[in-house]
């Protein structure tokens, strides 16, 4: 039996039937897709880091801020759409259709990694990082396919926000002459921190107060939004709260750091 075959029958006992809505929509017919691209992501961190070893490092400051431009009106688009389509009377829907494109915006962000590779970044390739863009791709690949709607659109709306300041964040630290302006990086850990927490707060409600979304479904995503809280606090306090007063001072300068993508890391360049 071929795997993709294998994967659907593993995924229909685990689940049962796929919402009808999203048939034959690019990339959800089959897990294979996901998961190929999810390996080719790990395998090209893992090698190309072994081939930049020993190589300079590119600069990548155009590309950086075209892309850093892009997903900013990405994520401006996403926060737009769903959180008029969740009040609209076309209905769920206009939902799943912007869930999409959260989806395949996870893989799109696999190039913020990339990146850090090719810039010889590896200090910010950290287990957050890799751990929270595998996933999240992986994750958003079920959702729209059997969970497009309600519950669903919360953490994108909230994502989505965060998305549109960081990215700004990102492309205008690409710009030497607006880098005294960017003294809000801190700020934006504290809002990922804030974005987990409600995200939970808002699961647990649907658990205490049920609305028809599955129960496992929301305990599992409990579960995953709460390694991300144990993980970014751990992060947040080595980077904030353990350095020494000058160095603190030093990192308050945007060019002294570099931000990683999705929310997922914020560490300093040595």
């Amino acid at each position: 039996m071929p795997l993709d075959e294998r994967l659907n029958k593993l995924f229909y006992f685990l689940f049962e039937d796929r919402d009808s809505r999203v048939r034959g929509w690019l990339l959800l017919d089959s897990y294979l897709p996901t998961l190929s691209l999810t390996i080719l992501y790990l395998l090209s961190v893992y090698l190309g880091s072994k081939y930049m070893r020993n190589r300079p490092a590119y600069s990548l400051k155009g590309v950086l801020q075209v892309y850093n431009f892009s997903v900013t009106m990405l994520s401006l688009y996403m926060l737009v759409e769903v959180s008029c389509s969740k009040t609209n009377l076309r209905g769920q829907r206009d939902v799943a259709k912007v869930l999409w494109w959260y989806y395949f915006s996870k893989v799109i962000e696999f190039l913020d990694t990339i990146f850090f590779v090719l810039r010889k970044k590896n200090s910010q390739i950290t287990f957050l990082h890799v751990y929270h863009h595998a996933s999240m791709f992986n994750i958003w690949w079920c959702v729209l396919n059997w969970i497009p709607c309600g519950q669903s659109f919360f953490g994108p709306t909230l994502n989505s926000f965060i998305h549109v300041c960081m990215y700004s964040y990102y492309g205008l630290s690409t710009i030497p002459s607006m880098q005294k302006y960017l003294w809000w990086k801190r700020y934006l850990t504290q809002a990922q921190l804030i974005q987990f927490i409600l995200t939970i707060t808002h699961t647990l409600s649907a658990i205490v107060v049920p609305c028809g979304f599955p129960v496992g479904c929301l305990l599992f995503q409990f579960s995953y939004m709460a390694t991300l809280v144990i993980l970014f606090v751990n992060f947040y306090v080595q980077t904030y709260r353990k350095r020494r007063p000058e160095e603190s001072i030093k990192s308050s300068r945007p060019n002294g750091h570099s931000v990683s993508t999705n929310g997922t890391s914020f560490k300093k360049r040595k």
